[in-house]
């Protein structure tokens, strides 16, 4: 028998009571959660049909899998790591460089629900600045591998913290800042110019032990997801 939902159910409720046979819990959970979910999946995969492959079965995967959720994690860290997970998996059974550019609507693809106006929008010569300025960062991040990918868009672009994105992945924390300061090493290299400045590949470590990130990596390519898939980790 299905559990009695609250009039406002945490995702864990809304999971317990989809294990428990609720019908319809389970496509309210996504439904709360399925623009960020597409958000991380077109940046992990760079691509959106691959991206829409591996959100489809991460999300079948985690709707057969409810069982195995402990609570050790937030639901929604549960389900990052499942998503993260099949689109990684995706890339790996492709192993395919992918060289078409993005489509124009990719943007807006990710953000189905974005309303607020831009004051620059208006003005052609700072939208072409922008949109010349994002491609050249998703550019950057089409080099790194899938893995130190992933680890960058969960960090510097969703806001994840280290030990959230260990989580998500399911690796060591170390692996995820070893990852992190490798792929912002290279960004630092290949945006450096986007900002006229040279880049200084022995610049020291920050506090935390990383080399600076790229100069707003995170606000410069928050609209759009990495354009390419790359080999070495």
């Amino acid at each position: 028998m299905a559990s009695e939902l609250s009039a406002d159910p945490t995702d864990a409720e809304l999971l317990a009571a989809h294990v428990a046979g609720d019908p319809d819990a389970f496509a309210t959970l996504f439904a709360r959660h399925r623009d960020r979910l597409w958000a991380v999946a077109l940046r992990t995969c760079g691509h959106a049909e691959t991206a829409a492959d591996g959100l489809q079965e991460g999300i079948v995967a985690a709707f057969r899998r409810a069982e195995s959720f402990r609570g050790e994690a937030a639901v929604t860290t549960w389900l990052h790591r499942i998503i993260v997970n099949a689109c990684l998996d995706r890339l790996r059974a492709e192993k395919v460089r992918r060289a078409e550019p993005l489509p124009d609507d990719l943007d807006e693809a990710e953000r189905p629900h974005h309303t607020q106006a831009d004051p620059r929008a208006a003005d052609p010569a700072e939208q072409s600045l922008a949109g010349e300025r994002r491609r050249q960062v998703l550019t950057a991040l089409g080099t790194l591998s899938a893995e130190q990918r992933a680890a960058v868009v969960l960090v510097d672009m969703e806001g994840y913290s280290v030990a959230e994105a260990a989580q998500i992945l399911d690796c060591a924390e170390g692996t995820v800042k070893s990852r992190c300061s490798r792929a912002r090493a290279r960004l630092a290299v290949l945006l450096a110019e986007l900002h006229g400045v040279d880049a200084d590949v022995s610049a020291p470590t920050a506090p935390d032990g990383n080399p600076p990130g790229p100069p707003d990596v995170g606000s410069l390519a928050s609209r759009g997801p990495p354009a390419d898939t790359a080999a070495v980790d």
